[in-house]
């Protein structure tokens, strides 16, 4: 047998080599747009595209939720992306879809067992995300293990309460991105925001980049991935898998 070096595979070959990973996709259980009757929750093509993505790579998705049980769709997303072949697919997978009826509660999740943890978007997470110190905890855990943390949209409002074992916030420093003041004012809904998403990154020291309404804008800074707006849900699902 030849003792000589072995020659590097190619990028496909080492997709097809490494193992899967199991990531840990947490979805809002808010319905209601603050104290209004307007419906609301995660936001279909900002979980339905970075599972797609992730599952061609073979990668195995947990869903969690404040609340665990069933996880409220935002309705104007469905109509909204009706035509969209993945999310078609994705509302047809029965077990994507058992599995949104029946997160987990976050008690029943260990952060070690993750290798990444995805923050989805819609609104409904800017009302029960930001002080769930369960989450938060699971979040910090992931990433202090070695772990990337990843969000797209609405989705970067679970990092606000992450902060490291040595007191900083996750994002202190770091660029990051999320659904911009900007387009939360194009969309008219501001004044039912318990604040102002891109505002509070800001405040807690994130280094904020946005690109023109409603561009695909992914940010990577290190293990942390965040996305602009749900034109990114694709590419932060393919930069999460590359991290992968």
């Amino acid at each position: 047998m030849n003792g000589g070096p072995v020659p590097d595979l190619l990028n496909d070959e080492w997709d097809k080599v490494k193992m899967p990973a199991k990531v840990l996709f947490v979805l809002t259980s808010h319905d209601k747009l603050g104290v209004s009757d307007h419906k609301t929750g995660w936001y279909l093509p900002e979980v339905a595209h970075p599972y797609h993505v992730l599952k061609a790579k073979g990668h195995e998705i947990t869903f969690v939720s404040p609340k665990g049980g069933k996880a409220p769709m935002d309705p104007g997303s469905g109509e909204a992306f009706k035509d969209d072949q993945i999310c078609k697919n994705f509302l047809a997978n029965k077990e994507a879809m058992a599995a949104i009826d029946n997160t987990r509660k976050p008690s029943e999740i260990k952060a070690s067992d993750f290798k990444a943890i995805f923050y989805a978007g819609g609104h409904g997470p800017m009302f029960d995300l930001p002080q769930n110190q369960e989450i938060a905890k699971i979040g910090v855990g992931i990433y202090e293990n070695g772990g990337i943390v990843s969000a797209v949209c609405h989705g970067p409002v679970g990092l606000v309460p992450l902060k490291l074992s040595n007191g900083d916030h996750l994002i202190k420093g770091k660029k990051i991105t999320a659904f911009t003041n900007e387009e939360e004012d194009g969309v008219q809904l501001m004044s039912v925001m318990p604040f102002p998403l891109e505002t509070r990154l800001k405040e807690l020291g994130g280094t904020f980049v946005a690109v023109d309404m409603w561009k695909p804008n992914v940010q990577v800074d290190g293990r942390l991935i965040t996305g602009q707006n749900p034109a990114s849900a694709t590419p932060v699902g393919e930069a999460l898998a590359k991290l992968l």
